[in-house]
């Protein structure tokens, strides 16, 4: 049987004026998995987060983290999760080194493995250079994965990352990307929250979509995706289009000389189309997708379109 890295079952939080923030929400993340739960603002994912890491009271529902009932052994469940919030949430007038020491110093770790943890997260994640500074001389992305270190200094089973990368620069997003494949590969379940729908399509093996404080689909990223009626590609030629160039009754339109996207419906892949092209003798330096394709999904299923 496999491992529950996150159990929730009908959990309710109910606001005075009976407004319902989250309205029966049932989910189930399995250990090593990478989760992505996405939806509009006020959808809920930031009361759900409050709830598992004991910010928030629940209403009704049962929350389990790794076997262990939040409500019945709260501080075992602490222990096994690290949560990385939106806002800063470390004192900004102690060094780098000193806030990572003093949050591993709450879990009773041997000073030994706060040392070995504290200088392994902080070169992990490029901040050994700086951890004789105030965390408050640091760039914004750098407080983001110091807060990212916060929370792995113990070294949890499961982490939960709440819009990790707002306000981070292209290059320090796919750096922090790139740290949480490694470590989830090693086996942390990751659970992720964000805007950048691009984040979830690239990082996420599964995915639940929340809207109004209810669960409004859950499914494997792949499925997901394959949803999808159809998708539009850009090819970027080597050579000028031709103006009488025809694609099997496929939807064509030329952006430029040597540019033009193509809708391609599920009944039809990519790979067709490739075989077209390479019948004419027409090559191709680059192909995209036009639009991202799980923010066309997300839009669709929040009934935003």
């Amino acid at each position: 049987m496999e491992k529950v890295a996150l159990d929730i079952e009908n959990l309710c939080k109910i606001y005075p004026k009976n407004f319902k923030a989250l309205d029966q929400v049932s989910l189930k993340v399995n250990a090593g998995d990478f989760y992505a739960l996405l939806g509009p603002n006020g959808a809920g994912k930031s009361t759900l987060i409050g709830i598992i890491s004991s910010l928030v009271n629940k209403s009704n529902g049962k929350v389990e983290i790794l076997g262990i009932d939040i409500d019945k052994n709260h501080s075992l469940a602490k222990q096994k999760m690290g949560i990385v919030g939106q806002e800063v949430n470390f004192n900004q007038f102690e060094t780098v080194y000193q806030i990572l020491t003093q949050q591993a110093g709450y879990f009773g770790l041997d000073k030994k493995i706060v040392k070995t943890n504290s200088e392994y997260y902080l070169k992990a994640l490029d901040l050994w250079d700086k951890r004789n500074e105030q965390g408050r001389n640091l760039s914004g992305g750098m407080k983001r994965r110091l807060m990212v270190a916060k929370a792995l200094v113990n070294e949890p089973e499961l982490l939960i990352l709440d819009e990790p990368t707002a306000g981070v620069d292209i290059e320090l997003r796919r750096s922090l990307w790139n740290f949480l494949k490694e470590i989830n590969e090693k086996g942390t379940t990751i659970i992720l929250t964000t805007h950048y729908l691009e984040e979830a399509e690239k990082l996420c093996k599964n995915i639940s979509i929340i809207d109004q404080g209810k669960i409004v689909k859950t499914s494997s990223m792949k499925s997901l995706l394959k949803e999808l009626e159809s998708e539009i590609y850009v090819f970027e030629m080597k050579q000028t289009v031709p103006h009488d160039l025809k694609l099997d009754n496929l939807k064509i339109n030329k952006i430029d000389e040597m540019t033009i996207s193509v809708t391609v419906g599920k009944s039809k892949g990519i790979d067709e189309v490739l075989k077209i092209f390479q019948s004419n003798n027409i090559e191709i330096n680059s192909i995209h997708n036009e639009t991202n394709r799980l923010e066309e999904l997300f839009l669709k299923l929040t009934n935003q379109i």
